[in-house]
């Protein structure tokens, strides 16, 4: 958690998300002049919007307008009474809307459950609304949805704003190296919106990536790429499988990968649930793309690591 202002999250993160979204969509962004300051993680608001911007273009398959809208606004006591969850006082406020297909008011009332979706099986977990849900009230805020069939959807973020001012990009970011990378690394994650985030984070970087969501794709991936697989990026925790299993199916199919594992647990937790070895490079979700690729490099760079 840091003092950050989200116009500049949103601005760093419209060109990665204009090549996953697609042309056949319009993307917008409306940002508010002297917009103030959050206090919030930066790697988990870039996952909220890529997160809501996936879903957008995936209701608008003919095309469609995403847009991203920021401005500064005070709550008082009347809205806070009819939006229970929110508090009064100066806030950010964060518009993400489309003119996709919207959702029916039994969709709408469930948006935010864990494991709740309508996308068909193999298309997504559930959990990427629910971790946005997750992540506004973490940073003290509050997020509304409105939204008619054949209307689109718009959300509302609501963050209070912080007393501290954003320090600038050039100071507040971490001072990790982005190395460039030419290695091939094969990525194993089942929820769409995160899997297209690190495949573009690690291309804009220069690797060359091979995703897979499941274990049976995992192993066509190996057996069909001709050429190295330098590392494994996996989930630590997805369906039938858990991140163990992939690394040693992956050991055996191209021996010598080196292995990162991810997960929203911490490594504490998937010890004791998920037999995580301690001495395993590990990297907690949400994070940067300056975190993600710097232990990419560190993971590639150092000896150890390999597939179980």
């Amino acid at each position: 958690m840091r003092v950050v202002n989200l116009n500049e999250v949103i601005r760093d993160l419209l060109k990665m998300l204009r090549r996953i979204i697609g042309e056949h969509i319009e993307i917008k962004a409306n940002l508010a002049d002297n917009l103030k300051s959050v206090k919030a993680d930066s790697g988990q608001l870039e996952q909220v919007l890529m997160n809501l911007g996936v879903n957008a273009r995936d209701a608008m398959p003919k095309g469609g307008r995403l847009t991203f809208e920021t401005k500064n606004v005070v709550l008082d006591e009347h809205f806070v009474r009819q939006h229970v969850g929110s508090s009064p006082g100066p806030h950010v406020l964060l518009t993400v809307s489309d003119t996709g297909t919207g959702m029916e008011a039994a969709t709408l009332s469930r948006i935010f459950e864990p494991f709740f979706t309508t996308k068909e099986p193999g298309q997504g977990t559930g959990l990427g609304l629910a971790m946005v849900y997750g992540v506004v009230k973490q940073s003290g805020g509050s997020i509304w949805v409105q939204s008619k069939v054949g209307e689109g959807t718009i959300f509302e973020i609501y963050l209070p704003e912080a007393k501290a001012v954003a320090e600038p990009s050039s100071v507040k970011k971490p001072q990790i190296s982005l190395k460039p990378g030419s290695e091939t690394i094969l990525l194993v994650e089942d929820d769409p919106g995160v899997r297209e985030l690190v495949i573009a984070m690690l291309a804009s970087q220069g690797y060359t990536i091979l995703a897979a969501e499941h274990l049976n794709d995992v192993e066509s991936v190996c057996e069909k790429h001709p050429g190295n697989i330098h590392l494994l990026l996996t989930d630590m925790v997805l369906p039938k499988a858990n991140g163990r299993d992939i690394a040693k199916r992956v050991g055996v199919l191209r021996p010598g990968v080196k292995i990162l594992y991810m997960s929203g647990y911490t490594d504490d937790a998937l010890i004791r649930g998920q037999g995580f070895d301690e001495g395993s490079a590990f990297l907690q979700k949400p994070f940067s793309r300056a975190t993600l690729t710097a232990k990419i490099r560190e993971v590639l760079d150092t000896d150890g690591f390999r597939a179980p």
